[in-house]
Formats: structure tokens, C-alpha cells, sequence
């Protein structure tokens, strides 16, 4: 039972959340999501795919793929895993630096490890971290 039902007046935050998941092939991903009649936002690059690919789930929700060149870039240089093994960056879309850095600055005590702190790139002002079980999450103020 959630702590709302149970009467607690706990306001929850809202976050968007962006799934990034490597892809060796754009266009393949992209005709994938085509086929399954999700919506991939954006003006097409010079391949014919929207630059970023992103796959809209919902209002709040997508997924993100990212060419598995260019995923570490997002992840600092962490290891892009082997074909046939899960991995994701899930990604909190939030509204400032501050929310950005409020954030990142809860990982430790909270049982996490930050991958690369608060700051500014091309594609927004970022922290990575992971959880207890090593997923990498980052807090993001998106340029893109």
C-alpha cells in the first residue's frame, strides 16, 4: 500500500522520464518504432531519421536512442555492455541546475555513486550517477 493511500499528505515530484538505450543502427531502431506506431518526434537529419531519435511513450515517458558510438559520451566513458546484456541511462528531466545538483548531491548518502558530477555539455547541464545496484541514472536540464 502506498503511503497515499494510507492518508500521508507526501507530495511526490514529477519527473519526465527518457529511457537512452544504445543502438547500433538508427534506422533500424527508427523503422522499429515505426512499425509499432510510436511517435518519433523531430526533424529528420540528413539519414532520414530524427536527430535525436526519440520514441514518445507518453506525455512524461520516452525512449532515447543513442548510437553506441556516441552512448559514452552521455555516460563518461562507461562501457557500453556486450550485444545480448540490458543496459539503459534513465534519465530525470528536471526544470534547473539546482534541481540538477540537489539530486546528484543526495547519491552518496542515499547508497549511490556519482559517475561524473554536476555540469554543463552540449546536450544540457547533467550529473550521472548510479543507484545501489549500479544502474546509471542521470539528472538532466536538457538543451536538446
Amino acid at each position: 500500500m502506498s503511503l497515499a493511500a494510507r492518508g500521508s499528505l507526501i507530495a511526490m515530484s514529477s519527473y519526465n522520464l527518457v529511457l537512452a538505450l544504445p543502438t547500433a543502427d538508427r534506422s533500424r531502431a527508427y523503422a522499429f518504432a515505426q512499425a509499432l506506431g510510436l511517435e518519433t518526434p523531430g526533424e529528420l537529419a540528413e539519414d532520414g531519421v530524427p536527430e535525436p531519435l526519440r520514441v514518445q511513450l507518453n506525455e512524461q515517458a520516452s525512449v532515447m536512442y543513442v548510437p553506441t558510438g556516441g552512448f559514452g559520451w552521455i555516460t563518461d566513458g562507461r562501457a557500453t555492455t556486450e550485444p545480448g546484456t540490458s543496459e539503459c541511462l534513465l534519465s530525470l528531466q528536471v526544470g534547473t541546475t539546482t534541481e540538477v545538483d540537489n539530486l546528484v548531491g543526495r547519491v552518496d548518502a542515499a547508497g549511490g555513486r556519482v559517475v561524473s558530477g554536476p555540469e554543463q555539455k552540449a546536450w544540457g547541464y547533467t550529473g550521472t550517477f548510479t543507484d545501489p545496484d549500479g544502474h546509471l541514472w542521470e539528472a538532466i536540464v536538457s538543451a536538446i
